[in-house]
């Protein structure tokens, strides 16, 4: 095996021999390289709490990591409530089972909610690891859930009808914002830190400089969009944010829970766009490009387009049709024959 701590090993061997040959295992045997009761990376375990640092002492490298990407606002909340559980507790000293046990507690969550909590405790524990600050990664341990995205859940105009009545009542001033979600299919992340200066009313174009695969995105106004956005932009300095909040969780989530819809979230306004575009006959690569980065996310919605399967299916009807009134008349006419040839015998 070659000797780590080159330059130790080399300084002994250029001392030439010394006088006594059986000094020479003592000396190769004090190179500076881990015994088997050192951890490594690979074995390590969690060491005395009085050395480690605290997890709130990590938390802040991960979070400058995920600045300037679509879902860095949804980091700052999240990072918020782990830092609650977990923030004073010794960071090589939290184990696996501890963090899945409080999620296993959090049972009004989602799996993908839950899996989001395992990505950011990952990535700060990652961090702190490139950057030599711990030794042991506790969180490499902990395995996410798989999560069911084949499920489209889309606003019946039912539901959109009893949830319109209940902002108008409850919280007016959020309608048009609801309404946008609706028109445009944007991302939450996307629709709160929309810049007046990228919403193009000319060209009906709002550009999302940086979307969540990373890359720019153009979003095309309706004519009702562009309405809206419009009689904001005359009421507004004309930069910066074109809405105030930066989450709509504060009213949406008990409007929602007013109107009795069930089991829908900000995020369903996204499915909900996409769903209508699909069942109003809109091809599936033209809906594609109005909100999702590659073919087969849209084709989830597949089966939403019952016309052009419809027709498809009817296809074996027609031949069916025509293969059987073909034999009949072929039969018939077999009959016909059969029964002229026996006459002209008689």
């Amino acid at each position: 095996m070659a000797l780590e701590g080159h330059d130790y090993a080399h300084e002994i061997m250029s001392q030439g021999p010394p006088p006594d040959d059986s000094a020479w295992p003592v000396l190769l045997t004090r190179r500076d390289l881990p015994t088997p009761s050192t951890p490594t990376k690979s074995n390590a375990e969690p060491t005395s709490a009085s050395t480690e640092l605290m997890l709130h002492e990590l938390t802040d490298a991960a979070l400058a990591f995920t600045e300037g990407h679509a879902n860095y606002m949804t980091n700052v909340s999240r990072m918020r409530i782990l830092k609650a559980e977990f923030g004073d507790c010794a960071a090589e000293s939290i184990t696996p089972e501890q963090f899945e046990t409080w999620l296993k507690s959090k049972t009004e969550w989602a799996v993908a909610t839950k899996n989001r909590y395992i990505a950011l405790m990952k990535l700060v524990y990652r961090i702190a690891e490139r950057a030599q600050r711990i030794k042991y990664n506790p969180a490499r341990l902990v395995r996410q859930q798989k999560e069911n995205n084949a499920r489209i859940r889309w606003l019946s105009d039912k539901e959109e009808a009893a949830l319109c009545k209940v902002i108008r009542r409850d919280c007016p001033e959020r309608i048009l914002e609801f309404e946008i979600a609706l028109h445009t299919g944007m991302r939450r992340s996307e629709q709160y830190r929309m810049q007046c200066e990228y919403v193009d009313l000319k060209n009906g174009l709002i550009t999302i400089p940086q979307s969540k695969p990373g890359s720019v995105r153009y979003v095309r106004m309706n004519s009702r969009v562009n309405q809206i956005l419009s009689g904001m932009k005359k009421t507004s300095k004309g930069t910066g944010r074109v809405f105030e909040l930066v989450s709509p969780r504060s009213w949406f989530d008990p409007a929602v829970k007013a109107a009795g819809v069930q089991d829908f979230s900000w995020h369903c306004l996204r499915h909900t766009f996409i769903s209508r575009l699909v069942m109003a006959g809109v091809d599936l690569r033209t809906v594609q490009e109005a909100g999702h980065k590659n073919i087969a996310m849209t084709c989830r919605y597949a089966h939403l387009v019952p016309s052009h399967q419809q027709a498809a299916l009817e296809k074996l009807v027609v031949v069916r049709k025509r293969k059987s009134a073909s034999a009949t008349t072929t039969a018939t006419r077999q009959l016909k024959d059969a029964y002229n040839a026996t006459a002209t015998l008689q």
